[in-house]
Order: structure tokens, then sequence, then C-alpha cells
């Protein structure tokens, strides 16, 4: 299977590098189109595959094309590579937002898939949502997914507007865990604790939790039932929380992401 992957930025990147890694794609067989300089060196320091800086007849070649560059470029790339596009060949974007309509009448053929995979894929622990058009068969769709799962975790929907959903839940997901644990922090260091100290007891308590949740199968609510206890410490906690309605607002912000999801997609 022979790949290209447009846009050797963080996510481009990581592909790349999860492709090669699990051997599911040979060196020979990947090829990178980018056009920033300095990515291009670093591409070719840390890759073995092939790399070029301007699109041409060597798309054409390719069973797979993944657009893995930023959703504002996506109508200025579509008009540079649609000369090269053949109607056969399936492309995979991971661009935010855009849709698979769009794609299909810029590049002026049928075979889509759209995914949101997030930042942990860097780690080879990230989940990415994906649907596909109804022309991709069901032998290119487990190709694809046995592709997104070397970065992690892959689940398929047959709905696109649940990417939009997944968007706002797993993709940003990332930065509302960070948003807490930083939160975590700065009230741990604000009753007495080092910033060092304040970073580790957090980092490590969010890794155990997370581990314990994996190794049981209790649910989250279960599992807070076990740790607050009747009149204790996690209890006074937990009522704060609820007093100023922490669960609407994740909620809200959720819904937020969602609707910023699909007026992208508009």
């Amino acid at each position: 299977m022979k790949v290209l992957i447009i846009g050797g930025g963080s996510m481009g990147y990581t592909f790349a590098e999860s492709f090669l890694s699990s051997h599911v794609i040979r060196p020979n067989d990947l090829t990178i189109l980018d056009h920033n300089t300095q990515r291009i060196e670093l591409l070719m320091r840390q890759l073995k595959a092939n790399i070029e800086t301007k699109p041409d007849n060597f798309i054409s070649e390719q069973d797979l094309i993944v657009l893995a560059v930023k959703p504002q470029d996506s109508e200025k790339l579509c008009n540079h590579i649609r000369t090269f596009i053949k109607p056969n060949q399936v492309v995979l974007s991971i661009m935010a937002g855009v849709k698979m309509a769009t794609l299909q009448n810029a590049l002026g053929l049928s075979k889509i898939i759209r995914a949101m995979p997030n930042l942990p894929a860097q780690v080879g622990m990230g989940m990415t949502a994906f649907t596909a058009s109804d022309e991709v068969s069901r032998h290119e769709l487990i190709e694809v997914q046995n592709l997104l799962s070397t970065t992690g975790r892959a689940i398929y929907f047959e709905r696109e507007d649940m990417i939009d959903a997944a968007t706002a839940v797993s993709g940003s997901g990332p930065a509302y865990v960070y948003y807490f644990m930083q939160n975590m922090i700065d009230a741990a260091t604000q009753i007495g604790f080092s910033e060092s100290q304040a970073e580790l007891m957090v980092w490590q308590t969010m890794l155990g939790a997370l581990h314990l949740h994996n190794k049981s199968n209790l649910s989250c609510n279960e599992w807070i039932k076990r740790v607050a206890s009747k009149g204790g410490t996690t209890e006074a906690a937990l009522n704060v929380f609820n007093q100023n309605q922490m669960s609407d607002t994740i909620q809200q912000g959720i819904k937020a992401a969602f609707d910023r999801a699909e007026e992208l997609g508009r």
C-alpha cells in the first residue's frame, strides 16, 4: 500500500512515524509532501521516507492520500493537487470541520475518510474517531483503521456529524484534562507544597486513578463513592464542586466546542 501524507507538521509527522515504526507501511511506500524548509530538514533526519516539496505526478501513484494540513488551508491545497488526483484513490482527511462532501467536490473523487485524532497519538495513546463515504469499500476501511490504530485506539461512526462531536470530546479532551490538572497544581501550591511537589503529586494521582479505573469494571461514579466517605475530606471538595455547578460548566464547555466544530464545518 502506497501512502502519501500531505503536511509534515505535528500530526502528519506522528502518523508517518507510527506507520513506519509499526511496520504497517514500508519506508519506500511512504511519501511526505511539505513545503516548509525547516520541517523538510527534520523529516529527512528523523524518517526513512520519500520527501517531496511540491505537488507532481507522484500523487497519482498513491493508494491513500492523508490530508494533514490546517482546515483553513484546505481550499488552497485541493486546488493544488486536484489535477493529480485519480477518481479511484482514497483520501483520509484529519482536517477539523472540513466535510466529506466539500472534499469530494473540491478533489473530484468519491472515496473520502474523515478522522479526528487527538494529541496523545504522539505517544501511541491516541483516540481517533473516523467515518467514511459510502463509496469506500470494507477492505479499504479496514486498511485505514489498521493505520489509525497504530497511534492508539480508533472507533468508527456511520454518521459524519459524530466526528464533530468527537472533536469536542476526545479531540479537545486532553486540554480539559490539563486544565483540571493545572488547577489542582495551583491549589496545591496555595496550601503549602512547592511547584515540583505539587506537579508530582497531581501527575501521579491522575496516572494512578486512570490505571486503577482501567483494571476494574467500576464506573466513574462508583469510584467516586469509594473515595468519598461520608463526612470526609473528599466529600467536602465534591460539595464545593456541586455547589458551583462544575458538572454543568463542563458539559456547557463541551457543547460550546461541539457548536464551534459544526460552525467551522459550515
